[in-house]
């Protein structure tokens, strides 16, 4: 069980981030803009009066809407949407139906969506989070592989043998088809509108 304590100290722990002033939420500088990686949901209580902030939900930015799909179709309670988040690569996240490891990774996902290429591979690096002589992570849509976390680039050996098994898994594939990480990011464009 999370609470936004829990998403205030994951999020700051990250390199970069910057708090939002008047509002919950947090960003991170790349190409001399913030992006929002994480951030309170507003909800609307009563129709045409303003949202207030739920303190027991955060929207959290995600790598694409293939991402977001595949949260959503969990049939997982925490993870929801509603029409104001509609084209947009952020999902819904209810605190107190996650736990704390998993809201974790979640957020760290979520920065790395956002942060430059230079800053989450210098945190990959820091962190220990990369294999000895691997590329940093790269994201890649869920539609080529049916994995949409950060994948690692398999050495051509492995990723032969793993390929020529004749009784694999889907779950083998996990690094298998990843795109170089000198390509950089895969992303999605969604439609840009700011956080809330």
């Amino acid at each position: 069980m999370a609470d936004r304590e829990d998403v205030h100290r994951i999020a700051l722990a990250l390199p970069g981030p910057s708090e939002g002033e008047d509002h919950f939420a947090f960003s991170v500088l790349n190409k001399g803009k913030q992006k929002g990686f994480v951030w309170a949901w507003n909800e609307r209580v009563a129709p045409k009066k303003a949202r207030v902030p739920h303190a027991g939900v955060v929207a959290v930015r995600v790598a694409d809407q293939h991402e977001k799909e595949a949260l959503l179709a969990s049939g997982e309670e925490k993870f929801f949407t509603e029409p104001h988040y509609n084209g947009f690569p952020a999902v819904l996240v209810r605190l107190p139906l996650i736990d704390v490891a998993e809201l974790e990774e979640l957020i760290a996902d979520a920065w790395r969506c956002q942060a430059s290429r230079a800053l989450a591979g210098a945190w990959e690096r820091d962190v220990g989070r990369t294999r000895a002589n691997a590329p940093a992570p790269c994201l890649i849509g869920a539609r080529e592989t049916g994995i949409s976390r950060p994948t690692f680039p398999l050495p051509e050996a492995d990723r032969e043998a793993v390929l020529a098994s004749p009784d694999r898994s889907p779950g083998d594939l996990h690094g298998v088809l990843a795109v170089p990480a000198e390509t950089g990011p895969r992303r999605r464009s969604g439609r840009s509108r700011p956080p809330g």
